[in-house]
């Protein structure tokens, strides 16, 4: 199904193809940390999605603070399939709590405790730099969703391997470019 996103700065609007229980997830997810007050922005796939790319979506990434992980819990535990705790695998070393809301997998990255990414060669880890304070809101369907800032999605993109990552970047490095003049 398509879905309007549009940016409060200009006039643009833009058709996306999402999948119903996406959207679903969203909106209980958003629902969720608004009722709760919690500090968070929309990264990976789903931002780059938001910003243009024409992937498939693989899940939902959201960074928020590790201090938020006790205030929702109690509201997400149904749905949790992992955490809250460190995960590290060959890419990522981070706080994290992975949902699974009505077939839509999410992922809940704690980005205050020293969250790192490995580099691309796989030879150092690096800090995860989520630099939540240039996330941008943008409408999604109406609904305000805050979105990791584009050019901190591409220069972290650029760390990770798969053929997805190259659209992307691009989808990013292009709507920030032609977004430049309201100083992203």
């Amino acid at each position: 199904m398509y879905y309007i996103i549009s940016d409060s700065r200009d006039a643009r609007c833009r058709m996306v193809l999402m999948e119903e229980k996406t959207m679903r997830a969203l909106r209980w997810i958003l629902e969720l940390l608004q009722r709760n007050e919690v500090e968070y922005q929309m990264t990976g796939g789903f931002a780059a999605k938001i910003y243009g790319s024409p992937r498939s979506l693989n899940d939902i990434d959201i960074d928020l603070s590790v201090k938020s992980f006790p205030t929702i819990v109690p509201e997400i535990s149904e749905y949790i399939t992992f955490g809250p705790a460190r995960f590290k695998d060959g890419k990522w070393d981070m706080d994290m709590i992975t949902l699974n809301y009505q077939g839509q997998e999410m992922d809940l990255s704690g980005i205050d405790n020293d969250p790192r990414i490995s580099n691309q060669a796989r030879t150092e880890w690096i800090p995860y730099l989520s630099e939540i304070s240039r996330k941008l809101k943008l409408k999604v369907e109406g609904m305000d969703v805050w979105v990791m800032h584009p050019r901190a999605l591409a220069a972290y993109k650029k760390e990770l391997d798969g053929e997805h990552q190259a659209m992307d970047i691009a989808a990013a490095e292009k709507y920030a470019a032609e977004h430049e003049s309201q100083r992203l």
